[in-house]
């Protein structure tokens, strides 16, 4: 495992931290709690050092999980992180109530790296204007967060404004080769850095959008390079060749992915890419612009949805129609998993959208939600829907 030190706190930090928003998941939907703690010991046992999870992460549960795997000496061995969940914050006092609830939850006196969640410029405004400053000064000194820090899920302009306002310690932006000039992008981790802050990469898989479902005429672009990886080691080695990173956030719940970024979380340094292989991977990226509909990640903050519909996975099998170009096949899978036939037997469709638009308000991509879903319905519902649906059940029920 390589590490590198966050810059203000001369911490040495793993490269690679475990993220714990993607959690695996038993059938009903819950976290299977057995097999999460042992992957993210597993991970502790082979050079993780930092954790991350959050408020909201798996409905709530991601909190008391993490607080459980942490336990019989394991907390002592990394840098735990969580965040204040920043819209949800009312009056000062909420500050304090939320952080203490979490170290209740993670069964710890204290956080070492605690982030303002999911920042934009008129969330910033309002925590700074309620006394977040404050709070974070206060619970620095009295022992109970060690580092203070947000991440950012705003417009390119708010984020040196937010990076300017408070000494931050460090700060977690989404980063990966799609979302160069997307958000933060390269040019805010340039100037986090520049400003001495260590910055933490969520989202370097895009939701896992980079390695799920490769593309043949992406894959085509991979195969020509000398040296081969997986598109999951083109993309990461593709994040930690920026010196001014320190930890990628991986949402690892599967554990041949957990092995396999550990061992490219052995050798991946600054600078390590060739002219030849940037080049390579700028032309995967212009090819993934051409093929992708939605730029959902899947981080669920849009979710739940008031009247039933899953929208990440709406997203995801739509991207999938144009990644694999199978038609029929994917919206086949999409009638069986959106219909009922797979999980929870309940519909999830995005016709039971009634353009509310509160989806649209929450999403940190500042995705127009309602629209997208429109056009999930013209292109993957339509004529013979119902009776893929029934199809699907039918298939899967003799499974």
């Amino acid at each position: 495992m390589l590490y590198r030190k966050m810059p203000k706190t001369g911490d040495e930090l793993s490269v690679l931290g475990f993220g714990c928003m993607r959690l695996p998941e038993k059938g009903d939907g819950s976290i299977d709690e057995d097999r999460a703690i042992r992957q993210v010991r597993y991970a502790i046992d082979h050079g993780v050092n930092y954790v991350d999870t959050a408020w909201p992460y798996h409905m709530g549960q991601s909190e008391p999980l993490v607080g459980r795997a942490l336990l019989g000496g394991y907390r002592e061995r990394v840098k735990l992180a969580t965040k204040l969940p920043s819209w949800l914050i009312k009056k000062r006092e909420d500050m304090d109530t939320y952080l203490d609830a979490q170290l209740a939850k993670l069964q710890t006196d204290h956080i070492d790296y605690y982030l303002v969640h999911a920042l934009v410029g008129d969330l910033w405004d309002n925590v700074e204007r309620l006394g977040v400053k404050e709070f974070l000064a206060r619970a620095k000194a009295d022992g109970r967060i060690r580092n203070a820090g947000f991440s950012f899920h705003g417009a390119s302009e708010d984020f040196a404004r937010i990076v300017d306002a408070y000494p931050w310690d460090f700060c977690q932006i989404q980063y990966n080769f799609l979302d160069e000039k997307n958000q933060a992008g390269k040019k805010g981790l340039e100037y986090a850095a520049s400003k001495g802050l260590g910055v933490v990469i969520m989202e370097p898989l895009r939701g896992g959008n980079l390695t799920k479902t490769v593309p043949p005429t992406i894959q085509e672009i991979w195969n020509e390079a000398p040296k081969k990886r997986t598109p999951a080691e083109w993309a990461l080695r593709w994040i930690w060749n920026h010196p001014g990173v320190t930890v990628v956030l991986s949402g690892m719940n599967d554990e041949s992915h957990i092995k396999e970024n550990l061992a490219i979380a052995d050798t991946a340094t600054p600078g390590s890419l060739t002219g030849n292989e940037l080049a390579l991977v700028q032309r995967v990226e212009k090819k993934y612009r051409e093929l992708l509909k939605v730029g959902c990640t899947g981080c669920q903050y849009c979710m739940p949805c008031p009247q039933g519909v899953n929208i990440p996975l709406c997203f995801e099998e739509y991207n999938n129609l144009y990644l694999t170009g199978n038609t029929d096949g994917e919206k086949f899978m999409y009638a069986a998993r959106l219909g009922g036939a797979v999980g929870l037997g309940k519909s999830e469709y995005a016709s039971l959208c009634v353009q509310c638009g509160e989806c649209a308000e929450k999403c940190p991509q500042h995705l127009e939600i309602p629209a997208f879903l429109e056009s999930v319905v013209e292109e993957l519902e339509g004529p013979g829907f119902d009776e893929r649906v029934a199809t699907a059940r039918q298939v899967f029920k003799q499974i």
